[in-house]
């Protein structure tokens, strides 16, 4: 796991950019009108989500939200 506590707001953009097929923990996250993270403050980020879940439950930040940047494998799709 990578560390990465900073006062730092990132948008998404930066986030994914910068993190390209992590698991962020992101504090303080503003969301946009369809609850999608748009930007926030990075504590840590790994490729394994368990050392972001482990990392949140250790840090307990007040809001927080985890993201992944990458492509999330198996979509399936379905056509009505």
């Amino acid at each position: 796991m990578n560390e990465t506590i900073s006062d730092e707001i990132m948008t998404l953009a930066e986030i994914e950019n910068r993190f390209d097929g992590e698991w962020i923990l992101v504090e303080d996250p503003e969301y946009n009108h369809d609850d999608e993270v748009i930007r926030g403050k990075v504590l840590c980020h790994s490729k394994n989500r368990d050392d972001i879940y482990a990392r949140a439950m250790e840090l307990r930040p007040k809001r927080s939200a985890s993201i992944y940047t990458g492509p999330i494998p198996g979509e399936i799709f379905v056509n009505l």
